[in-house]
């Protein structure tokens, strides 16, 4: 996990919730309308503020796609079992389980 400006609480500025966030908000001069924002607004306003670069941005089709490369690598597998070629077999299952790592994290 990066290092965040921690607030009230060392939390991380993602992990607050929307009460705390305006909490923080008010005492930032720079913000104003703080109470009609959501916490979308809230987090990208006190990340402005104080100079903390925006985290990357999900991109919604990477878990499903990666989830697919996942399906094939057990058909691989599977195939590999079959015609009892052990050290690709064990080659694919790392590789499914680095991608399970990878979906895990971007969820």
């Amino acid at each position: 996990m990066a290092k965040e400006d921690k607030g009230a609480g060392d939390k991380p500025l993602d992990k607050m919730t929307v009460k705390e966030l305006k909490e923080v908000a008010l005492e930032i001069p720079e913000i104003t309308g703080v109470h009609g924002m959501n916490k979308a607004d809230l987090l990208s306003a006190i990340k402005k503020a104080k100079g903390i670069p925006e985290g990357k941005k999900k991109k919604s089709g990477s878990i499903r796609e990666l989830k697919q490369k996942i399906k094939a690598m057990k058909i691989q597998r599977a195939e590999a079992l079959a015609s009892k070629d052990t050290k690709m077999a064990v080659i694919y299952r790392k590789k499914i389980a680095k991608m399970k790592r990878k979906t895990r994290s971007a969820a």
